[in-house]
């Protein structure tokens, strides 16, 4: 029982933080951020959110420091949004598989060109 309602709660912070960080955040130091993965403790207080980022490290930089500034604001506004009797205690994280990805397919076009050579 535990398991699925953290898999709900998982879910619907991952889509009320997505679109309160990309609609109702006005920071002016927020990068184009995606939330691509939240993960939750057993007991529901504490939640490690993923955010993925447009941009070079200094635009990464800003925008995770923008979102710590307003973790505040974003608990207050999970908690009113939501019927969760405990919001959890929020830490952003950056996730840059995607950037990790793209440099990946970068090496493997370049060794397929050295290849077809």
């Amino acid at each position: 029982m535990a398991y699925k309602r953290a898999d709900r709660v998982k879910s619907l912070l991952q889509r009320e933080l997505g679109t309160l960080i990309s609609e109702e955040l006005r920071d002016p130091r927020i990068a184009f951020p995606s939330v691509t993965a939240v993960e939750i403790t057993r007991d529901l207080r504490s939640a490690k959110v993923h955010v993925s980022v447009l941009g070079d490290e200094e635009a990464s930089g800003k925008t995770m420091k923008a979102l710590e500034d307003a973790k505040p604001f974003l608990r207050r506004e999970l908690g009113s949004r939501t019927e969760l009797r405990f919001v959890p205690e929020l830490t952003f994280v950056h996730d840059r598989s995607a950037e990790q990805a793209v440099r990946i397919s970068a090496l493997l076009r370049e060794a397929r060109e050295r290849e077809g050579r």
